[in-house]
């Protein structure tokens, strides 16, 4: 009933490069304006994924194919010879086919266009009615397509305005298609975990301001009483100092380019903020590569733009850099107990020898004790402290500097501090066995065991920089327990295995010996308590800025992320990019 639709309908299938096939040997035979087989495929960036029905382009141009079929219109393209191809480009924004029929022996040319609303206005002289006519595009209906175009991107719909004509001045106006392009599941509860870890999220699109505005605050990166918006035209005409000074409340960047994304990338660093931007084109390379981290999209992504970035995201799913800013933080967090555990075990070890040289006294270890404390007791449980599960306190603390030294005060306050009460309590045991003055197996085998003891408690105060060891879970790190596990009878048999005990110079202990070294030794959980207690506030472990992590990324954008990769066939109006 309505000759324009049928006309916008075969423009945007001329003006596409995407394919469809439906698969008819299985059955899905297409009969118009049906959901039938609308519901039975999804449709992708490419063709790469296994589906039931053939299809190949653009998202967006696949979405104008489906909406052509859902009102029964045949592709019309074999129809027609293309004379002429301008590709869509996001400084150009639109793309621009020319062709003409076959069944004619006409050589006249038509023009099909799609794009931006202001673009395919812009170029139009005249616009369509019901009927198919022509008629005079004027100001008054320019401004009524403009603000049904406005409305349908509050309405989160990304717009796409069609035209035609013979030539540049006769070019019509055919109308509008609202296409839904949803955020991914999971998209708003991920940006709230990335606000949690204190990470400024941006949005940058080629997309119109209100269709941007609309998506980013349905996941939460607007919020129109704090943030405000900026354009790729507005990026143009100001200078590095006005975009520095306002760029710290911009949260939506829309009808950008790529080459806005290198601007962008350099006002954030120079306010101080550590950068991730993410991107999949060829242009997208400058800014991959200014970035602090590049994120390249590895399912989307050109050759180039995996080249030039940091890391790879194979999935193209912002979910997941939700999971690499977590393992990050915590690969650094385990990192700084690693080191806390190693330096204050090898500066006990270092202490307690230097103490007795110091003062006369003879060495209350023997090399080959010394060699099993450095080599079997500090590598299996100093290596399982790297796999401890990252807690959700130190996911929500911000960024560190990437100034700050991995080697800080409070780092060293429990280097020392542990170090102290462990030469403490290892010189009163040797002390104590040698009251005879000289020294013997008994001796040694009773110090190098308290220290052992101290060792295996230090490790186990060292799975967590604020937690009181009453609250760390035992079995929470399985790793670890297998590795202290393995430790511990590692020590028991180098004291009561007879040839490990002429290796070593050990004797055995009775169980009374024992429990005086473990009485000795617990003295460890309580000093990490009463550290950990008086040290609460001091205690400060940020992001790390390693390559896969992005936990210091203070501003990411989203160009593609935010929403999904797929279409479900539905609604002839809703896809996922």
């Amino acid at each position: 009933d309505h000759l324009v639709l049928n006309k916008l309908l075969e423009a945007a299938c001329l003006c596409n490069n995407a394919s469809i096939k439906w698969n008819k040997a299985s059955g899905d035979e297409w009969r118009p304006n049906t959901d039938q087989n609308l519901n039975e495929f999804e449709v992708f960036e490419t063709d790469k994924r296994p589906q039931k029905n053939s299809k190949q382009g653009k998202p967006t141009e696949l979405a104008l194919l489906v909406a052509a079929s859902k009102f029964g219109i045949s592709d019309p393209r074999h129809l027609y010879e293309r004379v002429n191809e301008v590709p869509f480009s996001s400084d150009r924004k639109y793309m621009e086919v020319k062709c003409k029929k076959l069944s004619t022996l006409s050589k006249e040319v038509m023009t099909v266009v799609k794009g931006t609303v202001e673009v395919v206005i812009g170029r139009c002289k005249y616009t369509l009615l019901r009927d198919g006519q022509k008629c005079f595009f004027s100001e008054e209906k320019k401004k009524r397509a403009i603000e049904a175009a406005s409305v349908l991107g509050g309405r989160g719909r990304r717009i796409v305005a069609v035209g035609m004509g013979c030539d540049e001045g006769d070019m019509a106006f055919c109308g509008l298609f609202g296409i839904m392009d949803p955020p991914r599941k999971g998209a708003k509860g991920a940006v709230a975990e990335m606000q949690m870890c204190k990470t400024r999220l941006c949005m940058i699109t080629g997309d119109a301001e209100e269709t941007a505005v609309s998506i980013a605050t349905s996941v939460g990166i607007f919020d129109q009483s704090i943030h405000r918006t900026l354009s790729g035209s507005d990026i143009e005409n100001m200078g590095p100092a006005q975009l520095e000074a306002i760029i710290h409340e911009v949260a939506v960047f829309y009808r950008t380019s790529p080459r806005h994304k290198l601007s962008i990338v350099r006002a954030l660093q120079n306010i101080g903020e550590v950068v991730a931007m993410t991107g999949d084109g060829v242009n997208d390379a400058p800014a991959l590569k200014a970035a602090d981290i590049g994120v390249a999209m590895g399912f989307t992504g050109t050759d180039v733009a995996k080249e030039a970035a940091d890391m790879i995201l194979m999935d193209d799913d912002f979910v997941t850099i939700v999971s690499a800013i977590e393992e990050g933080k915590g690969i650094f967090y385990n990192i700084k107990n690693f080191l806390a555990f190693q330096l204050s075990t090898s500066v006990a070890a270092l202490g307690l020898v230097a103490l007795s040289t110091f003062f006369g006294l003879p060495s209350p270890l023997n090399a080959m004790q010394i060699l099993w404390i450095n080599i079997i007791m500090d590598g299996p449980p100093a290596q399982s402290l790297g796999v401890e599960q990252v807690q959700a306190v130190v996911v929500s603390r911000p960024p560190r500097k990437s100034t700050d030294a991995i080697i800080n005060g409070p780092l060293m306050v429990r280097v020392i501090s542990s170090a102290l009460l462990i030469v403490i309590g290892t010189t009163y045991v040797f002390m104590r066995e040698l009251v005879d003055g000289t020294i013997s197996s008994r001796d040694t085998t009773m110090t190098f065991t308290t220290f052992v003891s101290f060792d295996m408690m230090n490790a186990y105060c060292c799975r967590s920089a604020d937690k009181p060891v009453f609250q760390i879970p035992i079995f929470g790190n399985k790793p670890f327990v297998y590795a202290v596990g393995g430790s511990i009878l590692g020590q028991l048999a180098v004291i009561y295995f007879a040839p490990l005990q002429a290796v070593f110079q050990t004797e055995a202990l009775s169980f009374s010996d024992l429990m005086l070294i473990l009485l000795i030794s617990s003295s460890m959980l309580v000093l990490d308590t009463v550290r950990k207690r008086l040290m609460k506030n001091q205690v400060s472990y940020g992001g790390s800025h390693a390559e896969g992590s992005m936990a210091q990324s203070d501003g990411i954008s989203m160009q593609s992320l935010m929403r999904g990769s797929r279409m479900r066939g539905r609604t002839a109006d809703k896809m996922d990019r």
